[in-house]
């Protein structure tokens, strides 16, 4: 465990340091542009208590805990494979709320293209990234370090630029040139691979095949361009710190850096880089549909915390894409535990909320390690 370090000056003013540095606009890749050595006092983590698998005494390689990886290939037309699909998919989801697919459909062209566009972005001259720098979520498009940078405990050493992709489409002269065109793309396939996704999930749960997705867990979509700078202390930060996802579900993209871990059974596992997979991950929103399925899995599929660590080399770049609604007025439909999974034995365990609520309660909370779902529980 890595314990926080204090500033060495009593005097510190943390509200004032905050608002220095957001108002360089020049995020923590302006840090690093700089040359620091040290990282500022803001950004001082204490690391959780949980170990890595990996760095745990006593375990060999082929004992190591691994995130399933899903294979699509062929799933749509034969009736075997697709039995066997939804058991991993149903299985991942109840055990890690995290698996890796592959033969997912979106071309690797796009896949790279993507990336290198969000790369593109956050490598702009900071004069005119700055045009984009704002904390108004009403916004089109937003650049900025870390959406909780006045809430959370100790900011993360992340910048990210976020746009709503959908269920309306922005104006593409709104969008950066070097990366716009591209997140458009990407975004359309990514739902294309959502509504593929939600239909297993549903059989997963012996529901009606559309049941997810005509209730609206595939309609809306937010994009999230994460650049993690390389860090000069890694270990005295984080990349992102632990948290669970505001979404139905999210498809993640990232690069060969590495640094994503999923908590389980006490234990951060490193979900490890495949440059021919997306990562799934369970979120928030969805975990609170099917909170009553010990009937059908024997457990609770699961939001599972994740984080990532910082490291001496990067960038690390990743593009998060959030299965959600935004904006009104999609936002305020209101979910709960599925009805049909619903009965004296197995009674729900959150409240029914708008989207509008969980989001506006998760963006004022903050990643602070405690998942927002707590605070609907019943």
């Amino acid at each position: 465990m890595v314990t926080k370090t204090e500033p060495e000056s009593s005097d510190f003013d943390r509200d004032t340091a905050l608002k220095a540095f957001d108002d360089t606009k020049a995020g923590v890749k302006g840090l690093v542009d700089a040359g620091i050595a040290k990282i500022p006092p803001i950004f001082l983590h204490s690391r959780p208590n949980a170990a890595s698998v990996q760095s745990t005494p006593g375990h060999t390689e082929s004992e190591l805990p691994v995130i399933p990886t899903v294979d699509l290939q062929g799933v749509d037309g034969d009736p075997n494979l697709r039995r066997r699909v939804i058991w991993q998919v149903n299985d991942a989801c109840r055990r890690w709320g995290f698996f890796q697919v592959i033969n997912h459909g979106i071309p690797t062209t796009l896949l790279n293209k993507m990336m290198e566009g969000v790369k593109g972005f956050h490598e702009l001259e900071t004069e005119v990234k700055k045009g984009f720098y704002t904390r108004d979520y009403s916004k089109t498009l937003t650049y900025n370090c870390n959406f909780d940078f006045y809430q959370s405990p100790a900011v993360n050493w992340r910048d990210t630029v976020s746009c709503v992709m959908a269920p309306r489409p922005p104006n593409p002269k709104e969008l950066p040139q070097v990366c716009g065109e591209t997140m458009v793309d990407y975004s359309t396939q990514v739902m294309l691979l959502a509504r593929r996704l939600f239909v297993l999930l549903s059989e997963a749960l012996g529901l009606n095949p559309s049941y997810l997705n005509d209730i609206g867990c595939s309609e809306g979509l937010m994009f999230f361009g994460h650049y993690y700078p390389a860090c000069p202390e890694p270990d005295l930060t984080m990349g992102i710190s632990s948290h669970s996802d505001s979404s139905f579900l999210t498809v993640l993209l990232q690069d060969q850096i590495g640094g994503l871990q999923v908590q389980c059974d006490n234990h951060w596992v490193d979900v490890e880089p495949n440059t021919s997979a997306l990562v799934i991950n369970v979120g928030d929103l969805l975990q609170n549909l099917w909170t009553c399925v010990q009937l059908i899995s024997n457990d609770e599929f699961k939001s599972s915390q994740h984080r990532v660590l910082t490291k001496f080399i990067g960038p690390r770049v990743s593009v998060a894409c959030f299965l959600r609604q935004q904006l009104p007025p999609e936002n305020s439909r209101v979910y709960g535990p599925v009805k049909e999974l619903v009965s004296e034995e197995n009674p729900p365990v959150f409240r029914k909320t708008a989207v509008k609520e969980f989001v506006k309660y998760y963006y004022a909370k903050g990643l602070n390690g405690i998942s927002a779902l707590e605070h609907f529980r019943l």
